[in-house]
């Protein structure tokens, strides 16, 4: 009887190890969100002029090479450029939000095709009219979400990607954006990874809903993360906390904000952050 007990408790044992072996392999994303800076501030932003910064920006982008990568307040000059440092290994999606294709800043995503296939996309506008070109609410500017639903190629488990901008004014627009975030989140049946540049610290309330929604702050679930300020201002504003990312269903193995040397003082008036996340 004792050596029947014993062997049945090996055999949990080897299947426990088993799973804890497996769950250890599972293929791991990472996921980067990158406010660039937009090239039209050219005036006031001097020697941090885009000229003088991209450059730096391809550099970074091709040393830490994420799997999936939301950028926000890109102009066409900017999207031209790093569409010619990336095309070798990444495909874009994104529209301007001043016209729905080419006018205004683009909340892109560069995803690697090796690594991820595209499923459907779309961009909507955080308004009270989503599906049309709009300004939502007191925003100062129209501010779009850019919605990627992929496969991962090595797990072929599906996942959705939304990558946004909340308006850096309007506070009733940056409210009401997260709510509408969180209701399209729900939309799908699979992982959601939201992530972008939030323009609130995350004490902020706007973000209580995203908890209702099983939506969770990355910065907060990670096994390994900082507390790393991710607006610098150059230097000159006061920095902030304001680029997030929010998990649903996932495991989150680490938030990083990527503050290394990548040539110059500052890549952007923001830094990147960085998640690892496995299923």
């Amino acid at each position: 009887m004792k050596r029947l007990i014993w062997l049945g408790f090996v055999a949990v044992m080897l299947m426990t190890s088993c799973n804890t072996s497996q769950r250890n392999k599972l293929p791991m994303l990472r996921v980067m969100s990158f406010n660039i800076r937009n090239s039209g501030a050219w005036e006031q932003d001097g020697d941090n002029d885009w000229n003088h910064r991209r450059k730096s920006v391809a550099f970074m982008l091709l040393a830490e090479h994420p799997d999936a990568l939301g950028m926000q307040e890109m102009l066409p000059d900017q999207l031209a450029y790093l569409d010619s440092i990336l095309a070798n290994k990444y495909d874009r999606i994104g529209v301007g939000r001043d016209d729905g294709m080419n006018e205004g800043e683009n909340m892109c995503i560069y995803y690697r095709r090796d690594r991820l296939e595209l499923l459907d996309w779309q961009t909507k506008w955080l308004s009270e009219t989503p599906d049309s070109v709009s300004f939502g609410w007191d925003a100062a500017c129209r501010r779009t979400v850019t919605i990627a639903h992929f496969r991962d190629r090595v797990s072929s488990d599906d996942f959705v990607y939304m990558n946004t901008h909340l308006d850096h004014m309007g506070k009733e627009a940056r409210r009401n954006s997260v709510l509408l975030l969180a209701a399209w989140a729900d939309e799908y049946d699979c992982p959601v990874l939201l992530g972008g540049d939030m323009n609130s610290d995350l004490t902020d309330s706007i973000f209580l809903p995203l908890q209702d929604h099983d939506l969770l702050s990355a910065r907060k679930e990670s096994i390994a993360s900082d507390t790393a300020l991710t607006y610098n201002g150059y230097g000159k504003d006061r920095a902030s906390r304001i680029d997030h990312f929010f998990v649903k269903d996932w495991k989150v193995l680490s938030f990083r904000t990527m503050k290394g040397n990548y040539g110059v003082p500052y890549i952007s008036d923001h830094y990147p952050v960085m998640v690892e996340i496995a299923l």
